[in-house]
């Protein structure tokens, strides 16, 4: 008796499921075609890259010597205040003092080998003198045989050895003169100034630091000459490269400026690629204007290069170009009534409603079985069905196809995909998805008040 009744249960249960998922299913119709309109207006096709936004032009300010940073030079715009980040700087300006005192000594070291090498030089000179004079004497005496024939030899070899001694120490001199000229210039290395006008990005020692020159020199200020001419460093793929050429117009924007576009042209084309887990990009650099100086530095830039231009064309949605009908959702032989049976061609097929399609409005094929590069077959809606428009397909930004023919209009509604149709949507149009599990609210009523 109990097994009875569970049968029962279950029975009910599973007559119940049923009774609802036919109920479910009578109520979807069928499938309807989403359509989008043909469009006029302007076509620009892009490509995207990122980039990092660099100065025009950057000096990177070092220390040709080794010493430790006794201060930092007056920011002129602020009295009180030593050059910062930031700072406005003007050629020759005073940015930092290394402590000069090794290179003082060097210098006062190598006035006193000057002076050594001169007193040397008057003293060779004086020897020099003497030993001419000597010379002189021999030869007034050697005609009177008053004098050794060797004893002229030698006042003759002296005062050769004078002449010689006295152009060495005048090259000891010169040397003594470079090395003196050689200290000052590594004194006046402690004075460190700016090269250019611009402004301090970075700051990169502080005061009491010791810089060490060595094999490479140190970065001490990092100054962009003007901020107001800005670059954008773009990687760009190796399979968009081919299409990016100087003068392109570019656009771009930045993240802390979201609503804003930012224009430049393309300025370089770098050869030097660089690859990065097998993926080859090379460096294309935009030049771009920055009056209002809302641009900085290092900024990461979205950028578009704008391929080519097309004004005032028809635009077709690239779904509609990719969209593809049944052959039983063809409109029957464009709407002409289909013939008798016996009359049917070969190669006619029959759409859901039992008409003639002929096989002439199948998207057209070239020779070789491939679909045509010139013309493009898109689709129309027509009622329940489907009717072909043969149109020219041009450039595309990726969202919308350039179209024209002679039979293209603007407002066209094409068909771009299919979608489930609820019952009673085809009085409203309404474009939502249904929820078996969801109440259903008749159309055109409210719901029904809350309790109470």
């Amino acid at each position: 008796m109990r097994t009875a009744f569970v049968f029962l249960v279950a029975a009910g249960i599973a007559a119940g499921g049923a009774a609802y998922y036919i109920q479910y299913n009578n109520h979807v119709k069928k499938k309807c075609f989403r359509t989008a309109p043909i469009q006029r207006g302007d076509l620009t096709p892009t490509i995207g890259a990122t980039g990092t936004l660099e100065p025009e032009d950057l000096i990177d300010v070092g220390s040709q010597i080794t010493g430790k940073i006794l201060n930092f030079g007056p920011d002129l715009d602020h009295p009180g205040k030593t050059v910062d980040f930031c700072s406005d700087v003007r050629k020759d300006m005073l940015l930092a003092n290394i402590d000069p005192t090794y290179y003082q000594a060097q210098v006062d070291q190598a006035k006193a080998a000057l002076m050594k090498a001169e007193a040397e030089l008057k003293q060779l000179k004086a020897i020099c003198e003497q030993a001419k004079n000597e010379w002189e004497r021999a030869k007034e005496l050697q005609p009177m045989k008053a004098i050794a024939g060797t004893d002229f030899d030698a006042a003759v070899a002296d005062f050769l050895v004078a002449q010689a001694n006295i152009a060495v120490g005048e090259a000891s001199v010169q040397q003594a003169k470079a090395a003196l000229a050689m200290a000052k210039i590594n004194l006046d290395y402690t004075v460190i100034k700016s090269p250019v006008d611009g402004v301090v990005i970075a700051r990169r020692v502080n005061v009491g630091q010791t810089v060490a020159a060595s094999l490479n020199t140190p970065s001490m200020f990092l100054i962009a000459k003007d901020l107001r001419r800005m670059q954008v460093w773009v990687s760009v793929n190796e399979a968009d490269i081919g299409r990016i050429r100087l003068d392109m117009p570019v656009r771009f924007t930045v993240d802390a400026f979201p609503n804003d576009t930012f224009r430049g042209t393309v300025t370089q084309i770098r050869m030097n690629a660089t690859m990065t887990q097998n993926v080859v990009t090379y460096t294309v650099v935009v030049t771009t204007d920055n009056p209002d100086l809302k641009l900085y530095p290092y900024m990461t830039a979205n950028v578009l290069f704008e391929v080519e231009q097309r004004r005032d064309v028809f635009m077709a949605p690239n779904a509609a170009l990719q969209w593809e009908p049944k052959k039983s959702q063809i409109a029957a032989a464009v709407h002409k009534e289909a013939p008798s049976d016996s009359s049917r061609k070969d190669g006619a097929v029959e759409s859901s409603a039992g008409e003639q399609v002929s096989e002439d409005v199948l998207p057209p094929v070239s020779s070789d079985g491939e679909a045509n590069a010139s013309t493009q077959r898109i689709w129309l809606a027509d009622g329940d069905f489907v009717r072909p428009l043969d149109v020219v397909v041009g450039i595309t930004d990726d969202i919308n196809t350039e179209i024209s023919g002679d039979d293209v209009n603007e407002g066209m509604r094409v068909v771009i995909g299919e979608r489930q149709a609820e019952k009673g949507e085809e009085e409203d149009g309404s474009d939502e998805t249904s929820n078996p599990f969801l109440p259903k609210i008749p159309k055109g009523r409210r719901p029904p008040p809350p309790p109470g």
